[in-house]
């Protein structure tokens, strides 16, 4: 006889398990005992202890009379928290013995029955919490960090930057609060948020290394005042903040696993901030056109420059046939994240990572800085070892200084593009040292030997990976910050 898989092995055997927690839960708070409740829907005591314990998943139809029978909505089951703190303690006890980590130690799983004192849950569930942190900090360098982070690029190259599941996530929820035409609204962003069983609370003195923080037990979710410079970038984050949930994360129990949950989540916001369907509506005609440019698109749905371009990534290979390539440059030719699946030959290190690489000084990306006005858009053809690509760079300013946005695709598809008529031409051969990296023989001649500049130490370079449960945040700090800001129990 095939034995039941034990309860936490996978993500939908820990959905069983917190259902079953809920029920158990509220049987007892309706003073029913198994056979009691077992009788009033037609099963016997041992199948309902076993749909308790996260072993068996009910059908529907079972779940409706659970439901009916205590009292609730079928709804009321599904909910991802737990229903109590003990249940909260023997779920997190199952997700640490199902991880890979303790999988490969062979020891046994251990149960956590009602004979199991709280006190002694409460010291298997510490201990695990922190060989967890332990394996964490051990993990977690830099050459990790970039190893995770370019593994997730390439994936998402491999499937042309477009994510199917989150789109209809984000669609359904938008027509959800009925939004129509135009910017989302910061109004529509709080609708969204009360369907999902959020409060948006804006306070001013979030903990440092946090952009929001939600408190999953009163269904708060706490952003930065609107008065903060770029305050529009708050619909984003509170929709980020909401992907979470929608998208059904856990503690991230790796930091690779938190990189992924941050590009989800990136991608949700910007899913609903521009609408696949309007999106698609909007560019189709403009490549009719033949008058692309992330400028509009960036206006008709009032996003940053930035969320323009990489939104325009999700949906240039899958709807409009287009190869394209995206990144972001800092003011010294410092490449700060990219993507392509145009053949644009980033520069990259020996692993395939890219974030750090400084660019070639004749890419749009470095070229844009050496205008006298950088208002408007900057257009520019550039000859490389792996073709001719057309790209389209804004520059701007932030707190860490100037950056460039850059667009665009290979030669042949530049036809769609407003800006193709530009006579901005550069030709670049890096990786050779010839290109741009070799002062001219005079000036070499003139200066080697007779200059020392002091280097400006990037900040990254010697800072080591933020660690903890979610990376480079202070646990201690969050916690003090959740209880002066939680609503007094009644």
């Amino acid at each position: 006889m095939m034995q039941d898989p034990a309860p936490g092995q996978n993500p939908a055997a820990l959905d069983r398990l917190v259902m079953g927690k809920r029920i158990r839960h509220l049987r007892s708070k309706a003073g029913l005992t198994l056979g009691q409740l077992g009788e009033r829907v037609g099963v016997v005591a041992s199948q309902l202890s076993l749909i308790e314990n996260g072993r068996r998943e009910p059908k529907l139809t079972l779940l409706q009379a659970i439901a009916r029978e205590l009292g609730v909505d079928p709804a009321e089951l599904l909910r991802r928290e737990a229903p109590d703190p003990r249940s909260a303690l023997e779920i997190e006890l199952e997700r640490a013995q199902s991880a890979p980590g303790y999988l490969r130690l062979g020891l046994p799983h251990v149960r956590a029955p009602r004979t199991l004192g709280d006190d002694a849950l409460k010291s298997l569930v510490g201990m695990h919490r922190e060989l967890a942190r332990r394996s964490r900090a051990a993990a977690a360098s830099s050459e990790e960090a970039r190893r995770a982070n370019t593994e997730i690029r390439l994936q998402m190259t491999a499937r042309d930057n477009y994510v199917h599941d989150i789109e209809l996530v984000a669609s359904d929820l938008m027509r959800r609060i009925g939004h129509g035409a135009g910017a989302v609204t910061h109004r529509e962003v709080a609708m969204l948020a009360e369907l999902l069983g959020f409060t948006l609370t804006f306070v001013d003195e979030l903990p440092s290394n946090t952009r929001s923080i939600t408190d999953l037990e009163n269904g708060r979710i706490y952003l930065p005042p609107t008065s903060i410079p770029g305050g529009h970038g708050l619909r984003s984050l509170a929709l980020q903040a909401m992907g979470h949930r929608v998208l059904g994360h856990t503690e991230p129990a790796s930091y690779a696993e938190f990189l992924e949950q941050r590009l989800q989540i990136n991608y949700f916001a910007a899913a609903c901030l521009i609408p696949e369907a309007r999106a698609v509506e909007f560019l189709q005609s403009a490549k009719r056109n033949r008058n692309l440019a992330i400028e509009d698109f960036r206006d008709a749905f009032g996003v940053t420059h930035e969320a323009a371009a990489h939104r325009f990534t999700n949906i240039a290979t899958r709807h409009l046939g287009l190869q394209v390539h995206h990144y972001r440059a800092d003011g010294s030719g410092t490449l700060v994240r990219g993507y392509e699946n145009d053949g644009l030959p980033f520069p990259s290190d020996d692993s395939g990572s890219i974030e750090g690489e400084v660019l070639c000084h004749k890419w749009g990306g470095r070229s844009a800085f050496d205008r006298k006005n950088r208002t408007s858009e900057f257009y520019q053809y550039t000859d490389t070892p792996e073709g001719t690509f057309w790209t389209s760079v804004q520059t701007g300013d932030a707190e860490l200084g100037p950056f460039a946005i850059a667009c665009g695709v290979r030669f042949d598809d530049a036809k769609w593009f407003r800006g193709r008529d530009t006579n901005g031409r550069m030709v670049s051969t890096c990786p050779d040292d010839e290109c741009c990296r070799t002062p001219a023989d005079n000036q070499l001649e003139r200066w080697r030997g007779k200059a020392w500049p002091s280097a400006r130490m990037h900040q990254h370079v010697l800072s080591p990976l933020p660690t903890g449960t979610f990376p480079g945040v202070d646990d201690t700090e969050m916690y003090e910050f959740l209880s002066k800001h939680a609503p007094e129990k009644a």
